[in-house]
């Protein structure tokens, strides 16, 4: 897990510290943006393994954020979008069905609570991987032969 990289944005810089030191027990690279276009811009250059986004954010929604990062990793970089202003399941469910999210949680975020959600999305993708059989392998299942 030591190799893998979290996004954290947040416009106010005490969640973003808080979740970073959330994160830190997790020995994974965090890496900070404090508005929604910034964040856009390092998850391009930086391919972040996980984003953990407010969703009120300065610039680029992260409602907007979480669409476009959902839809240019073609689901592949899960998403967790926090909020303390849009509380309830019709929010949370809008976030999981239609924009992608891989979690939804209301602000104050416990923890723990976090924590599971980005252990579980994280090992996923590993599993994911770990679960794909080699492209030999799939050929020779396949009764064909591989080319030289």
């Amino acid at each position: 897990m030591s190799d893998k990289k979290i996004l954290v944005v947040d416009y106010e810089a005490s969640s973003l510290e808080g979740l970073t030191r959330i994160l830190k027990n997790l020995k994974v690279q965090v890496i900070q943006a404090s508005d929604g276009s910034q964040a856009y811009d390092l998850f391009k250059g930086e391919k972040p393994d996980l984003v953990i986004t407010e969703a009120i954010l300065p610039k680029l929604h992260g409602f907007d954020l979480t669409r476009k990062i959902v839809q240019e990793s073609g689901g592949t970089v899960p998403v967790i979008i926090l909020t303390g202003l849009y509380k309830g399941p019709q929010y949370r469910h809008e976030a999981l069905t239609s924009l992608g999210a891989a979690e939804y949680l209301e602000k104050p975020v416990d923890p723990e609570t976090l924590l599971d959600a980005v252990n579980r999305l994280l090992t996923a993708e590993d599993e994911i991987q770990d679960a794909l059989p080699d492209p030999d392998s799939v050929i020779s299942l396949l009764g064909g032969e591989k080319k030289e």
